[in-house]
């Protein structure tokens, strides 16, 4: 039973803040008892007719220790984990001083062995192109969100996604780079390549080692 909302977050709908906004809907910081949860609610113009499928995919990447845990789920209602942090994109922002760079290299090892385990049940996040909306940076750990655009249908390639926008593409991977110097893209492509051809754990050991992690 939610017995309050908590109109707080990064996000705003007019005037009140919430925690997220995606195509299928928005998400609020609830108490559920005497614990803080999000709430994902069905925007009414959605295409989806019901959050089922949405929590059907949340189970399924639990069950390898990915992902907010699921709590429970209605048609128009999805309760899940709160997942207190930052952005990824804030948080690199405000990586300064001793120590950056572990903590950097930790992050991104973390989520990396995230998107191995998904890659391996054949699960694809989908929008992992976009690391800045869908990995929050807590004080113990990093976690990946928002599973609403995921398929077990699609060939995965979380890793080769998340692996180009962390060292290859946007403004993220110069931030990175800034924070400590990788490999050649060149070489980081090479590694891709060979782990996309075999998802094996020998195949991400030699990406992890040419990331310098």
């Amino acid at each position: 039973k939610i017995k309050s909302i908590c109109l707080t977050g990064p996000t705003l709908i007019g005037s009140l803040e919430i925690l997220g906004k995606g195509y299928v809907g928005v998400v609020v910081l609830v108490k559920r008892g005497n614990k803080e949860v999000a709430l994902k609610i069905r925007r009414t113009d959605s295409q989806r007719q019901n959050m089922k499928n949405e929590s059907i995919l949340l189970k399924l990447v639990n069950s390898v220790n990915v992902g907010p845990k699921i709590i429970d789920v209605s048609k128009n209602f999805l309760v899940m984990e709160y997942v207190e942090g930052d952005k990824f994109s804030d948080w690199i922002e405000m990586l300064k001083g001793a120590g950056s760079v572990k903590k950097l290299k930790t992050t991104i090892k973390n989520i990396l062995e995230d998107c191995f385990r998904l890659d391996q049940i054949q699960f694809d996040h989908g929008e992992l192109s976009n690391i800045s909306k869908h990995v929050i940076v807590g004080k113990n750990k990093a976690t990946l969100i928002d599973f609403e655009s995921s398929s077990t249908k699609r060939r995965p390639s979380n890793v080769t996604s998340i692996t180009q926008a962390f060292f290859i593409g946007s403004g993220i991977a110069k931030q990175t780079q800034k924070i400590y110097k990788n490999s050649s893209k060149e070489k980081i492509i090479l590694a891709l390549k060979n782990y996309k051809q075999e998802k094996t754990r020998a195949n991400f050991e030699t990406l992890l080692k040419i990331l310098k992690l």
